[in-house]
């Protein structure tokens, strides 16, 4: 029976994962902040992926029923929207801690149960690669310093014989995706620069998010990447058509035709 961690695993991607790869007759790791009972072949851990601490009661937790991973699985990650010069400062560290910090230290403490032909897939977004838009900054910021640090992370783990791969998602409709909303009339209440801009942005974003896919697509993409004998770094899913035409722009054009929208 193999062996795999999923991080994140009771919000709306991780718990498809979770589900699906049970029924296929893997043994699953299931970390969370809070865990709830679940069925056999998944042994519930909770864990904060901001204490290094935590992450190795993990790892020692899951030592004691294996000593080989067939793959980690990053699904945690929280969504964060405001404005680069009005956040506040422990806002702007949380999503890194969480975002960046927690799959480091996943992927560093549990390296040992990593062997030859292991798999780590991290779970970025399809705005890891385009250019940020503005209020969403923040979080393309940590998902792209993520699809950076997977790239390294590869480079690396070749010579070990332990396979990297990012899976970009767009917009997945899961819990993640009611906080975006959330976040953005949050943002647009609070904000003294940008009130007329975020009220206009926020007609954008849902225009976006209006096109999303259920979790179990995401399932059964990352179960397809895993039994790739050689995955490819870079897997996409449901990008969005307008982020990629505004990205083929020149950068000043991108930078006008926002300004002529929100200002």
């Amino acid at each position: 029976m193999k062996s795999v961690l999923i991080t994140g695993a009771y919000g709306g991607m991780g718990k498809e994962t979770t589900k699906l790869l049970r029924n296929l007759g893997y043994q699953v790791f299931a970390l969370d902040i809070k865990t709830e009972e679940i069925p056999k072949n998944v042994i519930p851990i909770e864990c904060d992926l901001t204490s290094e601490e935590s992450v190795i009661n993990a790892y020692e937790a899951v030592k004691k029923h294996t000593d080989n991973l067939y793959a980690i699985i990053h699904f945690a990650g929280i969504y964060m929207l405001d404005s680069l010069v009005e956040m506040d400062t422990n806002s702007f560290k949380r999503i890194f801690d969480i975002n960046v910090n927690g799959v480091y230290l996943i992927n560093k403490i549990f390296l040992p149960l990593l062997k030859k032909d292991s798999r780590i897939l991290i779970t970025t977004s399809e705005l890891a690669p385009l250019d940020p838009l503005p209020f969403t900054g923040i979080y393309a910021i940590t998902k792209s310093a993520l699809d950076k640090y997977a790239y390294s992370l590869r480079m690396e783990l070749q010579l070990l014989d332990i396979k990297v791969s990012v899976l970009r998602a767009g917009a997945v409709k899961t819990d993640m995706l009611g906080a975006s909303t959330t976040a953005l009339d949050r943002f647009c209440e609070k904000t003294q620069l940008y009130s007329c801009n975020a009220a206009r942005f926020k007609s954008i974003v849902d225009s976006v998010e209006a096109r999303n896919i259920p979790p179990s697509n995401i399932a059964v993409k990352a179960l397809r990447i895993l039994k790739k004998r050689r995955p490819k770094f870079a897997y996409s899913i449901n990008r969005n058509p307008l982020l990629l035409l505004l990205n083929v722009l020149p950068k000043r054009m991108q930078l006008w035709i926002i300004r002529q929208i929100l200002k």
